[in-house]
């Protein structure tokens, strides 16, 4: 409950504890703070190997913009379970599919891809702890995350050929060619084969590969770590990447890097880092 004491509005950062109230009631996902400003999403239909529905699709873009205003300092995205991350659309939903008109199926789709556009865009860094297969618009999921953490269970599928369907689906085949370049990326997309984890971590799919722990337990250390830095600059390093995957122009890209720095050396906390800094040099 909002009161007299917790005041947001649209451009604020909403209290955590409205934020959580609001999402938990979601049918297809849960959320749980691991630990202090950081939050696990869960996509939540394990007995279905977390398969993707309708329901599930317009969940997750009203969750990316949600997310946008709670003052978190890391969002990780994982499977229920731990056996599966996500393995792409419910087959058993196609019917749906068939019998929409074209104007709900484009509908359907823009919501769908406007939980990559969201995810991508949120203030702070998101991670994907991925067990088991990530697959279809599963993989788009784990790549709408700024870092993807694998155990030994992982794998990966762009497998959208194999049903008579295009890699061209929720930001796919943009984000895979510029992680693990064109001819992996035109391999995996053109075959539909699987991607396991040792692989996955060699082509650069993976960013880390955990052999000793699950895939959310390293998520978990790893968004720790994260904390322990500025908030205001995790947040503008953050908008530095998103802002300059999208520009070709080098001097346009540095005009982006300098106006974050100009704004950062104005955080009091920045101005306190820097002034111990120079103490500790004395």
């Amino acid at each position: 409950m909002r009161t007299a004491t917790t005041p947001w509005n649209r451009v604020s950062r909403r209290p955590l504890t409205d934020v959580l109230d609001e999402l938990r009631t979601a049918h297809t996902l849960t959320f749980d703070e691991a630990s202090p400003g950081i939050v696990v999403m869960s996509v939540n239909r394990p007995h279905r190997g977390n398969s993707q529905t309708v329901e599930m699709f317009g969940e997750l873009a009203w969750a990316a913009a949600t997310l946008r205003n709670a003052p978190l300092r890391a969002l990780i995205i994982t499977g229920a379970g731990g056996k599966a991350f996500c393995t792409g659309f419910d087959l058993d939903e196609v019917d749906v599919l068939t019998r929409m008109t074209v104007p709900e199926f484009t509908e359907l789709i823009e919501t769908a891809a406007s939980v990559s556009t969201g995810l991508r865009g949120l203030p702070y860094p998101v991670i994907a702890a991925v067990s088991g297969p990530a697959a279809g618009g599963g993989l788009s999921l784990a790549l709408a995350a700024d870092i993807r953490i694998a155990d030994q269970t992982a794998s990966f599928s762009a497998g959208f050929v194999r049903i008579g369907l295009s890699i061209g689906e929720l930001g796919t085949s943009w984000n895979l060619v510029r992680l693990i370049g064109h001819g992996r990326a035109a391999e995996m997309a053109f075959t539909g084969r699987t991607v396991r984890a040792p692989e996955a971590s060699r082509i650069g799919l993976a960013d880390r590969l955990t052999e000793t722990t699950t895939a959310l337990d390293a998520a978990i250390e790893l968004a720790e770590t994260i904390a322990e830095n500025s908030d205001d600059s995790m947040r503008s390093t953050k908008n530095a990447f998103v802002r300059n995957l999208e520009i070709n122009s080098f001097q346009s890209a540095l005009e982006v890097d300098n106006r974050g720095q100009a704004l950062a050396v104005q955080i009091p906390t920045t101005r306190r880092a820097l002034a111990d800094l120079q103490s500790e040099a004395r």
